[in-house]
């Protein structure tokens, strides 16, 4: 039987990329979209992208900050697929601000998507792993949670949050045989970085030793090996892929 990777966030940038490397690599895969319209406006083509490669793939609707929705997806992919081998928890959402001027809202918005969002997918989809004894979870963090950045006090903590989870997780999870790990990325080519003033973005590959930003398909690359045979006995790792950005 084939294998099952669910994907949150993973209508655009590094979401899409890891779904289509994983239905390149042979899985089934279950793409998680926000709402109807994202669906509309990305996930359909994303499920044809995957399904180019020969294996199944469908869109499945649900807010990961919503925890009764992310129960009623994992229950739907399960039940549509058999299985489900691979969650990788990529969703997230950024709103910057100053510490002094941050609203609670910002701040609740950030960590509702980025760390909430984590745990209500690992909660639903870890019994579904456990019944079958194997699994892996890769989890999305970013270098923010390691390092913090200015202006991001939700992002970075949320972020930090993750690499939390995840470490716990790995230690809960190891024994029913589900691998737990992390991948930070740096600064990534994404609709996110788009937005950057191209004046800063200058300044910041001016820091990085390798002199660009990474791409979206080396991180989806690292999560296609974290979710491979290779990585059998690797868990509760945090795998940095910011070119030695400096932080």
């Amino acid at each position: 039987m084939s294998k099952t990777a669910l994907i949150t966030g993973a209508t655009q940038g590094i979401g899409a990329c890891i779904a289509k490397r994983l239905a390149e690599d042979g899985f089934n895969i279950a793409i998680n979209c926000r709402s109807e319209q994202e669906k509309e406006n990305g996930g359909l083509a994303v499920q044809e992208a995957c399904r180019a490669f020969g294996v199944e793939a469908e869109c499945f609707i649900a807010s990961v900050s919503d925890f009764a929705a992310c129960g009623e997806m994992a229950a739907a992919v399960k039940e549509r697929f058999g299985s489900i081998d691979v969650l990788v928890n990529n969703a997230g959402v950024t709103k910057d601000g100053l510490i002094a001027r941050m609203t609670e809202e910002q701040f609740d918005f950030v960590a509702n998507v980025n760390y909430k969002g984590v745990f209500n997918m690992i909660r639903h989809v870890t019994p579904v792993m456990m019944k079958q004894r194997s699994g892996r979870i890769i989890n999305v963090t970013s270098v923010a949670g390691l390092y913090g950045n200015a202006g991001q006090l939700n992002y970075s903590a949320s972020k930090a949050g993750v690499i939390g989870m995840t470490l716990t997780a790995a230690k809960e999870l190891g024994p029913r045989n589900i691998n737990v790990n992390a991948v930070a990325p740096g600064f990534i080519e994404t609709p996110m970085t788009d937005v950057l003033d191209e004046k800063y973005k200058e300044e910041v590959k001016a820091q990085i030793p390798l002199r660009r930003f990474g791409k979206p398909e080396e991180i989806a690359g690292a999560v296609s090996f974290l979710a491979g045979k290779d990585s059998a006995y690797i868990s509760g790792q945090v795998l940095v892929i910011d070119g030695a950005m400096p932080m």
